[in-house]
């Protein structure tokens, strides 16, 4: 056997095993990419579709309008406590919005993620704050810690 021969050999087998190992370093990184991402959730026939409803918004009543004051006039807003600050909802599943502090409280509606709300004041307890809706100046109170303070 020739020496070259010899190295064509040795070249031959070390290029297979380099095949191999990349191969086997590929498929070992697919495979843990696709085991480590959390499964999609679940949906069962029993589950309720998650509806975005909007509640109704009471219809203003037509009523006459003195002819000394002018056609537009702006209403006040509520006034802010000294602490209350802007900001959004972080929770992604969005907030149940209640009508007191406290798990026993009626649900008065719902807030949606990323939405925008006045916090008003915290609970003694910390537990619960009571929150302002942008648009509609609706008021209630959700669970602590669902919200992020804006940069305003």
């Amino acid at each position: 056997m020739s020496w070259s021969s010899l190295i064509k050999v040795f070249s031959g087998l070390f290029l297979a095993i380099a095949l191999l190992a990349g191969g086997g370093l590929i498929a070992a990184q697919y495979l843990i990419t696709k085991l480590s991402a959390p499964p999609p959730k679940p949906i069962y026939p029993n589950d309720k579709p998650i509806a975005k409803t909007k509640l109704p918004q009471p219809k203003p009543v037509a009523s006459e309008k003195p002819t000394d004051t002018p056609d537009s006039v702006e209403v006040a807003a509520k006034p802010l406590p000294a602490n209350a600050f802007e900001a959004r909802v972080t929770q992604q599943i969005g907030l149940i919005l209640r009508d007191a502090a406290g798990l026993d409280a009626g649900q008065i509606g719902g807030i949606e993620y990323n939405e925008k709300v006045t916090v008003l004041e915290t609970s003694a307890d910390g537990e619960w704050q009571k929150v302002r809706l942008q648009p509609s100046d609706r008021e209630g109170w959700i669970k602590a810690g669902n919200v992020e303070k804006t940069s305003q």
